[in-house]
């Protein structure tokens, strides 16, 4: 004997799934969850998201450093000086990297320069890190500067520190440094004595504050290869 199925009218469609929700076993997915985890602190361990936070910030160095060196006015305006004396400056001898608290920037007379980028309160404070060092960087080849003597790294000192931008108003009331007074002159006597009073071959302060005197009236007046101050 046949059977059959008794008729319970027309079946309704199941919905489609909704285009909107994410499907939870992408693996898509599943690394942006794990990425947003990170960056908000509820996934991953501690070490885990503080790599994470240098990789985001190792990036947006590297993009802003390109960004400086073909279109700040500051920055091509050193490289093209540098190129002029010989000492063309590529991308890869600009190196972003973690750094000590208290420094922003250095050069390193091999030919590198160094940007901490962890340190940097926006693309500006970049610009004048990187004008900062460039002018040590056309000082070294320039005028072969010893950097074990006093009066020389004072000298540059003086120049990266008038020339880059470090010394505006807007930069030191954000130091907390307000002065009304010669603030140009203020600030550049100041940061000169502390680099040069952290180098190896300075015996102390005085020494630093000896040195930056000696040569400030030369150095400080030399604006090369800047027509006046930046």
């Amino acid at each position: 004997m046949s059977t059959s199925t008794p008729d319970a009218g027309p079946s309704t469609p199941s919905p489609p799934p909704s285009s909107s929700a994410p499907d939870s076993a992408s693996p898509a997915f599943r690394k942006w969850l794990h990425k947003a985890g990170l960056v908000t602190g509820l996934a991953g361990t501690k070490d885990e998201q503080m790599a994470d936070l240098e990789a985001h910030k190792h990036t947006l160095c590297e993009k802003w450093k390109l960004e400086l060196m073909n279109y700040s006015p500051a920055v091509t305006f050193m490289l093209k000086h540098l190129a002029q004396s010989g000492n063309a400056v590529p991308a890869s001898s600009v190196i972003c990297t973690p750094c000590s608290p208290v420094r922003t920037g250095g050069f390193h007379p091999a030919g590198a320069i160094v940007l901490c980028q962890s340190h940097f309160m926006n693309k500006k404070h970049m610009e004048d890190t990187l004008t900062h060092e460039l002018v040590h960087m056309y000082d070294h080849a320039r005028f072969k500067v010893d950097w074990n003597n006093l009066r020389h790294h004072a000298c540059s000192e003086i120049r990266a520190n008038s020339l880059s931008g470090d010394c505006k108003f807007t930069r030191e009331f954000q130091r907390g440094f307000i002065s009304f007074s010669k603030q140009h002159q203020v600030c550049v006597r100041r940061r000169a004595v502390l680099s040069v009073t952290s180098n190896p071959a300075c015996p102390d302060k005085e020494a630093a504050e000896r040195a930056v005197n000696e040569v400030w009236e030369s150095c400080f007046n030399d604006t090369r290869p800047f027509d006046e101050i930046y």
